[in-house]
């Protein structure tokens, strides 16, 4: 498969571009500017598309099979990432490319029939991660509002860090997963497997997904 990775030098991007190369397939991966291509692995096509021009990431796209978009905003700057996403969709329309987006946790149901979300619970998350979690909301608001373009949503669980690869974890659409503990948790490797996983199998066409273990 010849696939696009946007955001390739970041932490879950970088991990996207490892786990596709891996698996044989013809990885193109998409930074900002220049600086970010001395992060690029060897064995990748490297390019520089503006990820706020819909016509560059259009043209970066021409001739892939499929985008992962693992774009994120920076501190202070949360709300970008619906204009970004926007973008990408845009293009992905231009190009007819399916694509999936790398989102974020803020959606999801808590357990145990509970009425709340990750982010309506007024004690679920820290308040620095609030103005992250209400951008993915909007992020995602985004996605499922969108009709012309065959998208997939990922959503992590609530705790997405470095760890191992154990290629072992569960799924479902809405709900967070928690583990026998109540901990909800994924590794970026892990994280990483799940995407490369529906890129294969477009399990979740115009639809979102999670992971954890």
């Amino acid at each position: 498969m010849k696939l696009i990775v946007f955001g390739a030098s970041g932490d879950v991007g970088s991990r996207v571009v490892t786990e596709a190369l891996a698996r044989g397939h013809n990885v193109a991966a998409a930074v900002r500017n220049d600086a970010g291509l001395g992060k690029l692995p060897k064995g990748v096509t490297p390019v520089v598309a503006d990820i706020a021009d819909p016509a560059a990431v259009a043209a970066a796209m021409a001739g892939q099979d499929l985008a992962i978009s693992a774009v994120r905003s920076p501190t202070g700057r949360e709300g970008e990432i619906v204009t970004l996403t926007r973008s990408i969709l845009d293009a992905a329309s231009l190009t007819n490319l399916r694509v999936i987006i790398v989102g974020g946790a803020a959606r999801l149901r808590l357990p145990d029939g509970s009425p709340h979300t990750v982010l309506s619970d007024p004690n679920f998350l820290p308040e620095s991660i609030v103005p992250t979690a209400r951008a993915s909301m909007a992020q995602w608001e985004l996605c499922a509002s969108e009709e012309s373009v065959n998208w997939t949503y990922a959503s992590p669980s609530a705790l997405l860090q470095p760890g191992q690869r154990r290629g072992v974890f569960r799924t479902d659409t809405d709900k967070l997963l928690v583990d026998d503990a109540g901990n909800s948790e994924i590794s970026m490797e892990d994280f990483a497997v799940a995407l490369v996983d529906e890129a294969q199998s477009a399990k979740f066409p115009r639809a979102a997904f999670t992971v954890g273990y």
